[in-house]
């Protein structure tokens, strides 16, 4: 077997476009407290966004999962609050949010996660609920993370990106060289690479989450460089998909469906799906048993345990029936066990990351 090639590792030079400043956060709350049975009644869940919540993208997915768990507690007041920036103002809505009197917080961008720990090492009594970070060795008993394999998805998106480039070379737009976007950049390459060889990866960073100035510089350099296709790891995804759409390359999305964006260009992505996990999160809570649950922890989920909440979008016409089904067959191979990131696997400098026969755990993707 050829072995394959990771397209980044961590310290990697790549072109940086710069950060952007944080929007002000903005909060509201829906629904009501009275009426209803049981534990419920009393119930309120907040939700922080880094972004808006229409962003066709990481929030948006996230905002109708939120709407999902008021569709199965209808008496719960759900608090709203967006643009939440990763800095310590995150700390300061969600002791808002707790006067209140939430029950439950949900921060749903990456960077939450440190201020989630400090609010609640000082309220023992509400549930923080983070999305996506690692709790690390400071456990407590009102916290835990969650999320899904999303390079799954991600791999099976980069076949058909693949399978579609006629220049062979995909662009990446990305946020920040964390490692679940390296899994991601790494992932969508080999996947690119399994079906074309010749496909290269040009990845850049905007240094922020959602910048819709530098995402169109990003996307006029990936262009610019021969890139006919246009992907992401970004919160709010519009700009790119319309800026490869204005430009005639194809799009594969990220977090959400975006498709009616690129009605030409459109060939596949990767979505969120967050109502299930969500209201069994919830529902965990509310039935008092969420200290020494999966939830309280790092809980991740994958095609291999059947619940994984990041899926494949859905195709476009340039998709053929042959990559669909050539897609289907590597979802069964990882629902049995399989890996993107089976052996062999190099780095850049030819150094070997996993043997063949061998593939990583979660915790080693998730460090990569």
């Amino acid at each position: 077997m050829k072995p394959t090639r990771l397209a980044l590792a961590a310290g990697m030079s790549v072109l940086a476009l710069g950060a952007a400043a944080c929007s002000s956060s903005s909060e509201t709350s829906t629904g009501g407290t009275t009426g209803g049975s049981g534990d419920e009644s009393d119930l309120t869940i907040g939700f922080l966004y880094v972004g808006p919540k229409d962003d066709y993208g990481y929030n948006q997915a996230a905002y109708e999962g939120s709407q999902a768990v008021q569709a199965a507690f209808p008496n719960a007041k759900i608090l709203q609050a967006e643009n939440v920036p990763e800095t310590a103002e995150a700390e300061t809505v969600m002791e808002d949010m707790i006067e209140q009197g939430a029950d439950i917080i949900f921060p749903t961008s990456y960077g939450h996660l440190e201020f989630a720990q400090n609010v609640a090492k000082d309220h023992p009594d509400t549930i923080f609920v983070h999305q996506g970070g690692l709790e690390g060795e400071d456990k407590l008993d009102n916290l835990g993370t969650y999320f899904g394999t999303v390079y799954e998805p991600v791999y099976t998106a980069g076949v058909a990106a693949g399978e579609a480039t006629e220049s062979n070379k995909l662009g990446y737009v990305y946020a920040f060289p964390i490692p679940q976007t390296l899994a991601n950049i790494n992932a969508f390459a080999l996947g690119a690479q399994s079906v074309n060889p010749d496909a290269e990866v040009i990845a850049v960073s905007t240094g922020s989450w959602c910048d819709p100035g530098l995402q169109a510089q990003a996307a006029k350099s990936l262009i610019d460089q021969g890139a006919d296709v246009l992907t992401q790891h970004q919160d709010c995804t519009k700009t790119i998909i319309e800026a490869a759409e204005a430009a005639g390359a194809m799009s594969v999305g990220y977090h959400f469906d975006a498709s009616e964006l690129a009605p030409n260009g459109w060939i596949t992505g990767s979505e969120w799906n967050w109502g299930p996990l969500y209201t069994d999160i919830v529902q965990t809570v509310v039935d008092g048993k969420f200290v020494d649950s999966p939830y309280n922890g790092d809980f991740r989920v994958g095609l291999q345990t059947g619940d994984n909440p990041f899926v494949q979008s859905s195709y476009g016409s340039m998709v053929s029936a042959e990559t669909q089904a050539k897609i289907d067959e590597i979802k069964q191979s990882f629902i049995d066990g399989g890996s993107p990131f089976a052996g062999p696997v190099l780095k850049q400098d030819g150094t070997i990351v996993w043997e063949s026969g061998q593939q990583p755990t979660y915790e080693e993707v998730e460090t990569m």
